[in-house]
């Protein structure tokens, strides 16, 4: 699935010094790697009481999105639920990655994606955390949550290539 987003500079505050041209835009070439390679993943969310929460969060990037799972009953699977928008950033402050989206509950169906999600997944085995390609295949999909980009942000030396990504309703 080809998921190559729109790119454009992002609009900022004057005195940021972000270019006004186009160049030196980063490809989404650039920036996917860095959620594929990832280990630690920040998600935000939105309380009911409309209070923002944010969760550390294991996760693989695969197929265009970011897959997670976790228990039903914690915060984070509760906001989502009744608000599925979300942020999900990775740990570095320099080399930015800000994707936003929406976060659904699925399962891996018999297609292979469990067998590809658990494989995905063994860049955590040196921590302990096997699963296994049925780990998502029953009825309350194992807690499995898939994340679809709409928008996202990076930079690796702002300001120069500070660029915003949006994905087209339906390309991911």
């Amino acid at each position: 699935m080809d998921a190559t987003p729109r790119t454009s500079r992002p609009t900022f505050p004057d005195g940021y010094g972000i270019p006004t041209t186009s160049e030196g835009l980063l490809t989404w070439d650039q920036v996917e790697p860095r959620l594929r390679e990832a280990m630690h993943y920040w998600i935000s969310s939105v309380r009911p009481d409309r209070r923002p929460h944010s969760v550390p969060r294991w996760g693989v990037w695969l197929d265009d999105r970011f897959w997670y799972d976790g228990a039903p009953t914690t915060r984070h699977t509760r906001n989502v639920e009744a608000n599925p928008a979300v942020t999900l950033t990775l740990e570095s402050g320099s080399e930015v990655v800000i994707v936003e989206g929406e976060s659904h509950a699925t399962r891996a169906h018999p297609d292979g994606l469990g067998a590809r999600l658990a494989a995905a997944f063994a860049k955590y085995h040196d921590a302990g955390y096997r699963p296994g390609p049925d780990s998502w295949s029953g009825d309350d999909g194992g807690g499995l949550r898939v994340i679809t980009p709409t928008r996202a942000m990076a930079w690796f030396s702002f300001p120069a290539d500070c660029t915003r990504f949006t994905f087209a309703a339906g390309q991911v």
